[in-house]
């Protein structure tokens, strides 16, 4: 079945473009378009695609409001967002995923990436370009994290540690199996522990738990 897909950005060209490039896939189909966060927020519910593909500045409700309606801590079913946008700024990085996204683009990305981080959200897995990821560990470095850190409901095992690194670096399930040596079913049942402990709901807050907790810099 197709990855059904929602596009929201208030560009025309940058709108049709990605519909385009996302219609070219044999597995994806664009369901609808929208040229502002509240339009964009109206389709996702009525429609409820598999993924939302939304760009950060948008009139009306920006990306990241529309992200947090969709996806964030307080909506019981959330959808998978991938934001993408023009602007690399920090700031805007860390509020979409604050937000709930599942992956975060620059529009420079290439088709390869954005099909990527589609199909990453679609089963649930997380997709951030890695000059983003870079940037994210180095502001973490540089300010540490806003307030003190959740700690986990029990102790990590050493595997669970050293998953979560990997996680953080933005490797999938099938990276991390390769490199750890163990099977691509363990690591799910990896993931999925690490998100029980953690109390979080997806890679992403996964990731961000373990920037702020100093993580990043693990053996894999």
């Amino acid at each position: 079945m197709s990855i059904r897909v929602v596009v929201a950005d208030d560009q025309e060209i940058v709108r049709t473009g990605l519909t385009m490039i996302l219609n070219a896939e044999p597995d994806i189909q664009v369901v609808g378009e929208a040229g502002d966060g509240r339009r964009a927020v109206e389709l996702a519910q009525r429609l409820q695609p598999d993924v939302c593909l939304f760009d950060i500045r948008m009139p009306g409700m920006d990306g990241i409001e529309a992200t947090r309606r969709l996806a964030g801590p307080a909506v019981t079913d959330p959808l998978a967002v991938v934001v993408i946008t023009t602007f690399d700024l920090d700031e805007y990085v860390y509020s979409a995923l604050r937000a709930g996204a599942r992956g975060f683009l620059l529009k420079d990305a290439g088709t390869d990436l954005l099909s990527q981080a589609v199909h990453a959200a679609a089963r649930g897995d997380a997709l951030i370009a890695p000059s983003i990821t870079t940037r994210l560990l180095k502001a973490f470095a540089d300010t540490g994290p806003a307030g003190p850190p959740v700690q986990p409901i029990d102790a990590l095992t050493d595997r669970e540690e050293e998953v979560l690194v990997a996680v953080a670096r933005g490797w999938t399930n099938a990276e991390i199996a390769a490199e750890l040596h163990i099977s691509l079913s363990t690591v799910k049942t990896h993931v999925t522990s690490l998100m029980a402990k953690l109390v979080v709901r997806n890679r992403v807050e996964i990731a961000m738990w373990a920037y702020e907790t100093g993580r990043t810099s693990g053996r894999v």
